[in-house]
Order: structure tokens, then C-alpha cells, then sequence
């Protein structure tokens, strides 16, 4: 019987999908792993026996997914750069209309996020028409989960054992004056998150702007923020951006039938 965990992946008992999920899993070990991971640090990481991870990891070396190196670590593999591109360029592609009507009906920035472990990825981003001012994160940035509204958004969602494990591992440095440091605070912060439905950045992460977020349920690990400068994106202004916010998830999440595969 297949079950949904914390990380969004469906873990099953039959072999063929476990396999899967175990070899995405050693994916991500590798992928974060500087300088390359060892079969014991694997091993530990994803709490398999070391045979079996020496069985997935040679099938990823075998299809370029993975490279071994001279140190005899594991790094990601050729192949994974074309993946990797052709990922973004899709993911882009299909949020780009949906962030751009954000942006529209906001005159802010648009962004689409997602949680890599400890930090956030921006994926995409749309800046608005009316407003023509860069924006400190861009796309391919990586910020940290505790001070920004998608990080916010995206732990809100989660157990509250595994968002404080992910804030504390990352370290809660504090980014601004008003970065909230202390995890018993950030966990009445994720509460507040979790009973308004979204999150909010209030200068943060970088000062001067602000930023409101919400999960898109049907892509796990997955936000979209509005973020400004706090002249403009103001308190006072959330009530008017948070419905824009929500409507556009739905909108992302009708596009993907709700996250469930088609037969």
C-alpha cells in the first residue's frame, strides 16, 4: 500500500517503485554532497544497507547519471546536466503565463520557489509591467528556508519535527535586524502561517522588501511568492494580494489535474 511522506514522494511495497524512489533519494545525497559522497555517507543519509546502495549507485554510474571519481566518491553524472536544463526550461515555460497574470494583478514580482533541502531554489519569475525594479533574488538563487516567505510557506507544511530539523541543520543566521533566529519563536511563526494560509517575509531576508507566499498543494515542495518593496507591498496591501496569490495556485495546481497522474 503506497503511502504519502513528509517529503511529498508516494513509498510503496512493491519493488519496482521503491527502487525508484530509493535511487532519487541517493540522487539527492549525491547532489548535495561537496566534493562527492562515499558509499558509507550514502548509506547513513538514506539509512539503506551499503550493498544496496553500491547496487543503485553502480546502475546510476552505468546510465551517466552518476559519476565516480578518482577518490572513488560519487558525484552527479553527464547526464544530469541535460535533465537538469530541460527541467527548467519546461518548469519556466509552463508557470511563466500564470506568473506574468500575477504579476499583472499585483505590480509586484512573481516568483515560483522550491524547498531543496535546507534552502530554497527560485525556479522562475516574472517581474511585473508597471514596476521595472530588480529584484535582490533571481531565478537560480538560494536563499534560506527561515527568513523568506516561500522557505515560511513551504515548513508550514510539514511536520513541525522535520521543519525545525531543517532550520536548525541550516543554521538561523540572521539575515536582517528583524530575521527571526530563535526556533521556538519560528515555530509560532510556522503556526501563524499555517492558520492564515499564507506566509509572509517582513524585511527578512533582505531589507527594504517584503513577501507574501502560499504552497502549491499539488507539486510537493513547491511555492509561489509576490515580493516588493515595502513602500509598496505594503500590510495593508496583503489583503488584496493573497487572494491573487491563492487563485494562481489553484491555477497551477488545475494544470497538473490536481497532482494525480494520469493512466
Amino acid at each position: 500500500m503506497a503511502v504519502q511522506t513528509s517529503r511529498g514522494l508516494v513509498k510503496s511495497n512493491a519493488g519496482g517503485v521503491q527502487s525508484v524512489d530509493r535511487a532519487f533519494e541517493l540522487l539527492e545525497l549525491v547532489a548535495a554532497a561537496e566534493g562527492g559522497a562515499g558509499l558509507s555517507q550514502l548509506a547513513a543519509g538514506s539509512g539503506l544497507p551499503v550493498p544496496t546502495v553500491h547496487r543503485i549507485v553502480r546502475s546510476l554510474v552505468a546510465s551517466g547519471h552518476v559519476l565516480q571519481l578518482a577518490s572513488r566518491r560519487y558525484a552527479l553524472g553527464p547526464r544530469m546536466v541535460g535533465l537538469g536544463k530541460s527541467a527548467a526550461v519546461t518548469l519556466d515555460a509552463w508557470a511563466r503565463p500564470h506568473l506574468a497574470r500575477l504579476a499583472e494583478a499585483t505590480g509586484e514580482t512573481a516568483n515560483l520557489a522550491m524547498l531543496d533541502r535546507t534552502f530554497v531554489v527560485y525556479i522562475a519569475q516574472v517581474t511585473s509591467p508597471k514596476h521595472h525594479v530588480r529584484m535582490f533574488t533571481e531565478v537560480g538563487s538560494r536563499v534560506p528556508t527561515h527568513c523568506t516567505g516561500a522557505g515560511k510557506a513551504l515548513l508550514a507544511g510539514l511536520p513541525p519535527d522535520l521543519a525545525r530539523s531543517i532550520v536548525t541543520s541550516a543554521g538561523m543566521r540572521a539575515c536582517t535586524p528583524r530575521t527571526i533566529t530563535d526556533p521556538h519563536a519560528f515555530a509560532d511563526e510556522l503556526e501563524r502561517v499555517r492558520e492564515l494560509g499564507y506566509a509572509v517575509d517582513d524585511e527578512e531576508h533582505e531589507r527594504g522588501v517584503r513577501c507574501a507566499a502560499v504552497a502549491v498543494d499539488a507539486m510537493p515542495a513547491t511555492a509561489i511568492s509576490v515580493s516588493g518593496p515595502t513602500g509598496r507591498l505594503t500590510r495593508a496591501a496583503l489583503p488584496r494580494v493573497v487572494p491573487e496569490l491563492v487563485r494562481t495556485a489553484q491555477e497551477l495546481s488545475d494544470g497538473l489535474g490536481g497532482g494525480t497522474p494520469s493512466r
